[in-house]
């Protein structure tokens, strides 16, 4: 039988903010960046096609920056859980070691 379980919140704040880290890189490096005029290419389909790719690679990027910040939003939100739950056994616990019905007769 396990002894319990341990969160490591300082792990679930570091993986959001690494998360939103990397969504504000992304969002400084649009997929239109890479796009060029269709005369550069010098072959109409060629040009044609790139343009496909990068608008098909902007709709994939920018599901995946929208799911990114859910997981962000959900770590964040997963650690302010558990510290309201820990903060919720301490003060269940002091309150039951200071139980006003007198003192404690296992604390000697």
């Amino acid at each position: 039988m396990p002894d319990g379980f341990f969160v490591d919140l300082e792990a679930l704040r570091k993986a959001a903010s690494g998360i939103s880290t990397i969504l504000d890189a992304m969002a400084t490096k649009k997929v239109s960046d890479i796009d060029a005029p269709k005369d550069d290419f010098g072959h109409d389909e060629l040009a044609a096609a790139v343009v496909d790719f990068c608008d098909r690679w902007n709709i994939g990027v920018s599901h995946l920056a929208s799911d990114g910040a859910e997981v962000s939003e959900r770590l964040n939100h997963c650690v302010k859980s558990y510290e309201k739950a820990e903060q919720h056994f301490q003060l269940s616990a002091k309150g039951i070691l200071q139980s006003s019905s007198g003192r404690d007769p296992g604390a000697s």
